[in-house]
């Protein structure tokens, strides 16, 4: 293990934001690049201070970002044949130092190197077990002795802590982690997490009506424990509402188990209630919950998981006889996700609620088909949700919702809330939530008091009798057991759809007002300039995000990406941006690194002002009384600057940015120039728009006719 960090080829492409190829011509043209300090001779690694070094006084490296230092001190501490997310233990544990004790951050600063390699395991070992044990160092494996990297490491955290507080650093280092390790599980967005957890909180009806169980009251008590026996890194545990005094998980991987755990800690109060002194009640082991069950007997108020999808080999022989399957009804071999439903059923306390967030072939795979009836016919299981594709990781499966109810004495309570909500395609995540949730309670209450149930919502809800899901197949797909949504393609619809979009391809079709007029150029053709020449005379900035700012649901600044500038779409994810974060402002020119004929400059109004650069984008800043935007956005998309200026690796082009050549025109001849461009720009913006008219208008008429509720005339 090197104690320094150090970085490939194509990790110093990242950095500077170019192809591979390009950090291959520097190594052969500069023979000052640094040399290779470790790998191989086919893929050697350079020191990263070295790369930062020269990429720095090349000019082609701004200041690497504070984040991304701690970063690559993890990816040094990083055992190839260890935990991908061990080193995130460490870093977790100095948080959490910083967070109970502040004032460590300046021991960490003024502190030399012999003293704190030995002080500073035993301040980690010290603060892990006052907050969650005395067994808590040696489950999170912290070090004995300090070296170079943790201590580097450490002082970094503390410079990253100074602007924000610990929890937030730890999830930004997390966002990376998934980042970075693509074929791993991917995290539940932070609202999907938080919908499920709101799914589970205690109802608010008023008295039980007959045969209903009891009043939610004692589900809201001063002792509630939720469980999430696949926790991963402790997303749903973290989405609990605050009046959960207890949180308990399990993670097979033992490195993401304490991961889990210092999450949980961080977000915690930094003092310990005076009248509650003592470790927080928190407990996360490591473990497979199927097949070695951390907490046997024991039910939860609630139970919130995510379990693995698709696992073949999940325990079916070992586990025939377990009592967590009901009436001996083993689960099929290939429905593991029905052995994690019967897993959190099992540890739900009568009365309490389990939410489950599982792929939509579990509620129609035949061989599951026992299991389901006999979640049914037990009245456990309350409700299924169909979300849209998006809501969370596979993000192109639309994924189910199961709610269910431990069973108690006396519920004769027997209908299942059927909810679609990816009926309208869920775009807007605040109306997702609010649909499930309203849905659910209003079912909930009626459930809990006894009120009628809630009428049925054609094409998107229905509270289904139980005799009506038991037959051969007990499919809980919801779409397939809704009435129909009535037709929206009422005639007089249908008129203004086609009123509008005669209207825009009226205006179109007039090339004379849409269009600039042309005619040949008399003068010569101007000599060339490079964007890089430009840069260099400080007629403009040349930025290039490489992987961008990292997406975080729930952010408060949109994030641009390289598909949003392509399409036109205004910015689809949100990030969190800090003092150091880039975000376009008028007069820019955002052109995507994968080809420049996507290039746009951003006027006033456009809904990319204000946004940071997420991956695979160059931001050109022009100095307006040298450069004009449409101009130099115009010269961008002409195929020529694209074709001259790419390179090219396996199957997709990358375009070098300060290689692309304009015109050296005079001011007023670039104003006169942007002015056609813009108006070029804004006819195929129109022209697209149009488009997006017309497939609204075919499809209302296809759909009518389709339904029955219009007839040609």
């Amino acid at each position: 293990m090197p104690d320094r960090p150090e970085v490939t080829a194509a990790e110093i492409a990242r950095l500077a934001g170019v192809g591979r190829a390009a950090v291959s011509n520097w190594r052969r043209r500069h023979p000052d690049f640094p040399k290779p300090a470790g790998g191989t001779e086919a893929s050697p690694t350079f020191r990263l201070d070295q790369v930062e070094q020269w990429l720095r006084d090349q000019g082609k490296l701004a200041e690497l970002p504070l984040l991304e230092r701690v970063w690559r001190q993890l990816e040094t501490l990083r055992d190839p044949a260890g935990p991908a997310a061990a080193p995130l233990v460490t870093a977790g544990a100095v948080l959490l130092l910083l967070h109970r004790d502040p004032a460590a951050r300046t021991d960490l600063a003024e502190q030399p190197d012999t003293r704190l390699a030995t002080a500073l395991p035993k301040a980690l070992r010290r603060t892990a077990a006052a907050t969650l044990g005395p067994d808590a160092p040696a489950a999170l494996d912290l070090p004995l002795i300090a070296g170079a990297t943790h201590l580097d490491l450490a002082r970094l955290l503390a410079r990253l802590t100074a602007d924000t507080d610990p929890a937030t650093a730890y999830g930004h280092l997390l966002t990376r982690h998934a980042e970075a390790n693509p074929r791993l599980q991917p995290p539940l967005p932070a609202d999907t997490a938080a919908l499920l957890a709101a799914l589970a909180e205690p109802g608010t009806g008023t008295e039980p009506g007959p045969g209903t169980g009891p009043a939610p009251a004692d589900l809201a008590g001063p002792d509630r424990v939720l469980l999430d026996p696949a926790c991963g890194t402790g997303g749903l545990l973290l989405a609990a509402d605050a009046a959960t005094t207890t949180r308990l998980g399990q993670e097979s991987d033992p490195a993401l188990a304490g991961v889990a755990l210092l999450r949980l800690a961080l977000a915690a109060p930094a003092a310990a209630p005076a009248d509650a002194p003592g470790p927080l009640p928190l407990d996360v082991r490591p473990g497979d919950a199927l097949r070695a069950d951390a907490f046997p007997g024991r039910t939860a108020d609630t139970v919130l998981c995510r379990p693995p999808y698709n696992e073949r080999d999940w325990g079916h022989d070992q586990l025939q006889y377990d009592s967590r399957w009901p009436g001996r009804l083993v689960p099929p071999r290939g429905e593991s996700e029905l052995a994690w439903v019967l897993h959190c059923l099992a540890h739900t306390r009568p009365g309490g609620t389990a939410v489950l967030l599982l792929p939509p072939t579990v509620a129609s795979r035949r061989a599951g088909r026992r299991v389901r009836a006999e979640l049914v016919r037990s009245g456990a299981l309350r409700a299924v949700a169909a979300l849209p594709a998006g809501a969370a990781p596979p993000y192109g499966v639309p994924l189910h919702v199961w709610v269910l109810r431990g069973p108690e004495p006396g519920d004769e309570f027997r209908h299942v809330l059927l909810l679609d909500a990816a009926a309208d395609g869920g775009t807007d995540r605040a109306a997702l939530h609010d649909t499930v949730l309203a849905a659910w309670r209003e079912f909930d209450a009626a459930a809990r008091t006894g009120s009628p149930l809630p009428a049925d919502r054609p094409g998107r809800a229905r509270a289904v009798p139980a005799l009506d899901l038991l037959d051969d197949e007990t499919d809980l797909t919801p779409a397939r057991h809704l009435p129909a949504a009535p037709a929206g393609a009422a005639p007089d619809l249908l008129a203004g759809l086609r009123e509008r979009l005669g209207a825009e391809l009226a205006r179109l079709a007039d090339l004379d007002t849409a269009l600039p007029a042309v005619a040949a150029a008399a003068d010569p053709a101007p000599p060339q300039v490079s964007i890089g020449e430009l840069a260099r005379s400080g007629a403009l900035q040349v930025h290039s995000s490489g992987q961008g700012a990292p997406a975080r649901p729930g952010g408060r600044t949109p994030l641009l990406t390289d598909q949003d500038l392509q399409t036109g779409a205004p910015p689809g994810a949100a990030t969190d941006a800090d003092r150091d974060t880039l975000t376009v402002r008028h007069g820019d020119v955002l052109v995507p690194v994968l080809g420049g004929e996507g290039a746009r400059a951003v006027q006033d109004g456009s809904p990319y002002a204000g946004a940071a650069l997420g991956p695979r984008l160059h931001l050109l800043r022009p100095d307006p009384e040298q450069l004009d935007p449409d101009f130099l956005a115009g010269q961008l998309r002409a195929t020529g600057a694209g074709r001259r200026a790419s390179s090219y690796a396996s199957t997709t082009s990358r375009l070098d940015i300060r290689r692309v050549e304009l015109p050296r025109v005079p001011i007023a001849r670039q104003r006169l120039l942007g002015a056609a461009f813009r108006r070029i720009a804004a006819y195929e913006t129109a022209l697209a728009e149009a488009a997006a008219e017309a497939r609204t208008l075919t499809r209302a008429l296809t759909d009518g006719l389709a339904s029955g509720a219009t007839d040609p005339a």
